[in-house]
């Protein structure tokens, strides 16, 4: 009898841990920030489902939030990295990587479409990775303004400094608040160039809703995990 109970405790074991394995990828996620400003329609987007973003609600990893007609958000990181979208917005946190509790190691924001605005914060600037379909941002203790358009990126400087490359690997530096690169795609030729008189700032879209244009610090201690159901095993076992 012992024997059998045995058996069915070790299976039921390796059944469990099989379960939990094949579930992680799907369901343990990592919060890595929250909204703090919701206007109107702000939506997270994860395959073919979307979920309405409250104020509140965490972030988690590799997920896409966009912005609708006449809405816009602001996004706090872990690292008290500030987000602003304006909107008709959408940016995918693309990777993050944690040296401690509120430091990223390793950050990608991908800003597909829409106006911005990035706020550094704890983390190491080296650490940080923004890109749009036209262009890659390196930043150093920044607050920038970008704007990504079809067939046209706009990277303005308000504060600290910035490196904006083409995908073509052709830089330009941004040093004094009001550099601004101008990234154009042509004829399937990617260009750049560097102006002091800025086109446009995230400016105009600040008074699309209150707070938007704050910066804050991350509410919560430390990110949350979301993991699979507990073990279930143990009445089974004898625990």
């Amino acid at each position: 009898m012992k024997s059998r109970q045995y058996s069915v405790c070790v299976f039921v074991l390796v059944f469990g841990v099989i379960a939990v394995l094949a579930a992680s990828p799907l369901s343990a996620q990592t919060r890595v920030g929250e909204a703090a400003v919701v206007k109107n329609e702000v939506l997270r987007v994860a395959g073919s489902a979307t979920n309405r973003v409250n104020v509140g609600d965490g972030l988690l990893r590799d997920e896409i939030v966009r912005t609708g007609l006449d809405s816009a958000a602001r996004l706090v990181m872990s690292d008290s990295t500030n987000l602003s979208l304006g909107p008709n917005a959408s940016l995918k946190l693309d990777r993050t990587v944690f040296d401690d509790e509120t430091h990223y190691r390793d950050v990608a924001i991908r800003l597909t479409s829409g106006a911005f605005r990035f706020v550094t914060g704890h983390s190491e600037k080296a650490a940080y990775k923004i890109t749009t379909p036209l262009a890659t941002i390196g930043v150093r203790g920044t607050t920038l303004d970008i704007l990504s358009q079809r067939g046209q990126t706009i990277v303005n400087l308000r504060e600290g400094q910035a490196s904006v490359c083409t995908v073509s690997f052709e830089c330009t530096q941004l040093t004094t608040p009001g550099d601004t690169a101008i990234v154009t795609l042509t004829g399937g030729k990617t260009t750049i160039k560097k102006t002091d008189s800025p086109p446009w700032t995230f400016a105009k879209t600040c008074g699309a809703a209150a707070g938007l244009c704050s910066a804050t610090r991350y509410a919560s201690a430390s990110p949350t995990v979301t993991s699979p159901a507990g073990d279930s095993t143990g009445m089974l076992c004898g625990r």
